[in-house]
């Protein structure tokens, strides 16, 4: 067989262990793995680097209208920004429905936006105020490719707030209809909503109001039966709480999702000037919180980037109530948490979220007959400075990340080549859960 691509003199990465060799590629899809040097029409030497397979982000939000503020990437520039970050699938989300018959055309809407985004897609649905029979809407969502479907547990002020009553009959609907239901999950009458200034950010917004939430519908799995999927964690506390009481759970009902800049920075930024570029919800916690989120990590199945990035003439204001939640991440995100965590962090980054998320097993692993998703990486370099979004700061000092994205591949061509932007095209990614 003469192979298209080959990657020699890796080290590869192949579920869990190590494989000094070469990878061979054919018509997108890894087709050898061996110690031997075959025949292919390209060869590409990884120089002993790491060879990973495509990292998956699970939580992004491109081109998400707000009303009054728009994120800063699109799916165009969010797409390039996440190559650089060696990231070869996203999953967005469709806005709010109400509806079958909203979800077809916030679908449609989302497809078009997506459009020219160069890595591959998939979404989310989200339900707020449900107006349809449940189960007819999760066999619509099912048809689109979509086995999962978010809601959020607090924002009422906003009716995106879903009812305990639907939230039950949701889960406990994922454990016979192969779905996964993902929560926003703060309390929300522990919430306060206003025009605060930003030093109370996190106070307005406690970690009981997350504990509470999470602990509940973590009950609600285990009485079911059903699964739930918890976004965004922000405290350690509430990984520590979970594992105390559900660890029989944990990675088969509950999976717990957390963001690198939780890992990173504490509540102490709220006090200081410019501290509303750190702003976003959940807010960042205390030091203690932080520690203990770092010591919690074998319990959180997957990192996502919430990637949600706002200029610093959006977020420079001066209440909580006209400053545009979120922040970007897509392009450090490994990154940042390898520089913590090192090679445990791999697996939240591929088959974790692959598995969870049924992308599995045609990503999130370079198993012979999966989808050439690869990244090259060298642990051995400290990044330069420079990003890529739209966005123009960064929280990250990329002069302190271990290690370099040499080279992504999606569907076995080159959408980074040393460091340089080649450019491809994705495709929307139906899935399937079970």
């Amino acid at each position: 067989m003469l192979f298209d691509l080959g990657l020699i003199n890796g080290r590869i990465y192949l579920n869990g262990r190590w494989i000094e060799g070469n990878l061979y590629l054919k018509d997108g899809i890894i087709s050898a793995i061996t110690s031997n040097f075959l025949n292919s029409k390209n060869e590409y030497d990884v120089k002993g680097n790491m060879v990973l397979p495509g990292f998956i982000d699970p939580h992004v939000h491109f081109s998400l209208d707000l009303g009054k503020y728009k994120s800063v990437e699109d799916f165009k520039v969010g797409g390039m920004c996440a190559a650089y970050g060696g990231i070869t699938t996203i999953i967005d989300f469709i806005e709010p429905v109400k509806s079958r018959e909203e979800l077809d055309k916030s679908f449609k809407k989302r497809l078009k936006e997506a459009k020219d985004c160069c890595i591959d897609y998939a979404f989310h649905s989200t339900i707020c105020g449900m107006k349809s029979n449940l189960k007819d809407f999760i066999t619509e969502c099912k048809l689109l490719g979509i086995p999962t479907i978010k809601f959020f547990t607090t924002y009422s002020s906003s009716d995106r707030r879903t009812n305990d009553d639907i939230i039950y009959d949701l889960i406990k609907a994922s454990k016979d209809m192969n779905f996964l239901p993902l929560a926003h999950a703060e309390n929300d009458e522990l919430i306060t909503e206003g025009a605060f200034p930003i030093k109370v950010h996190e106070k307005n917004r406690p970690t009981i109001s997350e504990v509470s939430e999470v602990l509940k519908l973590s009950e609600y799995a285990d009485f079911s039966g059903g699964k739930i999927y918890i976004v965004h964690v922000s405290s350690g506390i509430t990984v520590k709480k979970v594992k105390e009481k559900f660890s029989n759970i944990i990675n088969n009902k509950i999976f717990l999702e957390s963001c690198p800049h939780y890992f990173y920075f504490n509540s102490n930024v709220y006090e200081e000037d410019g501290g509303e570029l750190y702003t976003m919800s959940p807010p960042l916690r205390s030091e203690n919180e932080r520690v203990t989120l770092i010591n919690n990590i074998d319990w959180i199945n997957t990192i996502g980037t919430d990637h949600c990035s706002f200029m610093k003439s959006q977020k420079r204001n001066k209440y909580l109530n006209d400053i545009p939640m979120g922040v970007g991440g897509v392009e450090s995100s490994f990154r940042a948490m390898y520089s913590i965590f090192g090679e445990k962090i791999i697996d939240k980054f591929t088959i974790e979220p692959a598995k969870i998320h049924g992308l599995y097993p045609y990503k999130g692993t370079l198993n012979i007959g999966s989808q050439a998703d690869i990244v090259v990486f060298d642990p051995n370099k400290r990044s330069n400075s420079s990003t890529h979004y739209n966005c123009d700061y960064n929280l990250y000092d990329e002069n302190c990340l271990t290690g370099e994205i040499v080279s992504t591949i999606l569907k076995g061509r080159f959408l980074v080549k040393n460091g340089t932007f080649i450019g491809g095209q994705g495709t929307y990614v139906k899935r399937e859960v079970r």
